[in-house]
Parts: structure tokens; sequence; C-alpha cells
């Protein structure tokens, strides 16, 4: 088995009466692509905006081990370095792409790389790089409503990986995408995170794309009920 990559311990989470995270222990291997499922309310959302340090548990602790250094406890960093952070070595995608529309599709990506210090002339060549991976070539000077929805959703897995994410977050990025549409996000976020030794954690309603994943956890309540390794 791989190294983890991620590992929380004993999270918990509450907003006011109502605990979202009633105590959570998960480890994530480097390389694996893991599935989080549950019914609205169950606590999945939460459990990826703690894991990737969005938002920071009333207890427990979330530790990223990174490829190069030692590891790094998130629920001990201020603010400004979990944000520093998660712009330089995490990716994300969310159900509506969260992309700038006035820019085009090979600005949106090349402006991640750019936030971290990158010349604008690297940045774009190398954004236009990885939407020609993704099958965007030719569309780089599209702006976003001129693209279909799956398209965007590629700009969006483009733009989690040009800073060179070791770990992606994406929720629900299926969610507003048709069957036929949702397998060919799926092909691209799965290529270029697991297909490129990265790892990928996906909070989704759709059994069929928990099942492309190599782990598939289910929450409710709060709490990890079960986890299956998918064939």
């Amino acid at each position: 088995m791989n190294s983890p990559v991620l590992v929380a311990h004993a999270l918990t989470k509450s907003y006011g009466a109502t605990r979202a995270l009633a105590g959570v222990d998960l480890s994530i291997s480097r390389g694996e692509s893991v599935a989080i499922m549950g019914a609205s309310g169950s606590g999945k959302t939460t459990l990826l905006h703690v894991l990737a340090g969005i938002i920071t548990p009333d207890t427990g602790s979330v530790t990223f081990h990174p490829a190069a250094g030692g590891a790094i406890e998130l629920t001990g960093m201020s603010e400004s370095a979990r944000s520093r952070l998660r712009r330089e070595r995490l990716g994300f995608v969310f159900q509506q792409g969260l992309l700038i529309p006035e820019l085009t599709a090979v600005e949106n990506v090349a402006l991640a790389s750019m936030i971290n210090g990158v010349k604008r002339a690297d940045a774009v060549q190398h954004a236009a790089s990885w939407l020609g991976a993704l099958g965007l070539a030719g569309m780089e000077d599209r702006r976003i409503g001129e693209l279909s929805g799956g398209q965007a959703q590629r700009v969006a897995i483009a733009r989690a990986q040009a800073t060179g994410a070791e770990l992606v977050f994406a929720d629900e990025p299926t969610g507003a995408l048709d069957s036929q549409t949702s397998r060919e996000v799926m092909d691209a976020l799965l290529w270029s995170t697991t297909g490129q030794r990265r790892t990928l954690v996906v909070v989704t309603h759709d059994p069929d794309v928990a099942a492309r994943c190599t782990r598939t956890i289910a929450v409710r309540d709060g709490l990890v009920v079960s986890t299956a390794v998918d064939a």
C-alpha cells in the first residue's frame, strides 16, 4: 500500500446545535481516488472542507504528508498559512466550476500559477498544455460562457492541476452534467490525478462516479459508517 498523503483524526465540527462531524478518523493513501458519499446533511461536504483546510474542525487534526518535506498539520496553521498551502499544493474542482467568466479558458488556468509567482508567459504556456491534454486544444481563447458545461469543468480540472497539486478535492464535479458528459469529466479528472500519481478526493451522490474510484467512504450523521474498495 502507498504511504498516506492525508490523515484525519477525531474530527468534530458543529454549527450551533447541529453536529456535522462527530469524530471522524480517516487515512488517504498517495495515488488513491476516494469517493465520499452520503445523504444531504450527512456531513460529507463538511468533511471535504475540513480535509482541504477550507474550514477548521472544532477538535481533531488533519495532517498533510507532501511528497517532499515533512508532515504539515493543517489544523495548527494560521488562516493565511492554510490559504497559501491550498494555493500552492492543493487543487479544487467544484460543481459550478467557479471560473471567472470575464477571462478566457487559458487565462483562468494560468491565473492560479501567476498568483504563485510564475511569469505570465510561462503560466500561459503551461495552462495551454494542460488544456490540450484535456481535449480543449483550440479553445484556449474562448470565454467561459462560450463553453459547454463539460468543457468548463475540464477547464476547472486544468486549473486545479496547473500548479502541480499533489491532492485534488472535487465537490460534486459532475452534479450539473448529463450522464455522458459526467463520464467524460470523470475520465479527465481521473487521468489528471491518479493517472499522474496524484490523489483525488471527491464528494458525489452518483454511484457511477463512486464506482470509478478506488475506494468509497459512506458518511452518515457525521461519522464514517463504512468504507469499501471498489473493483
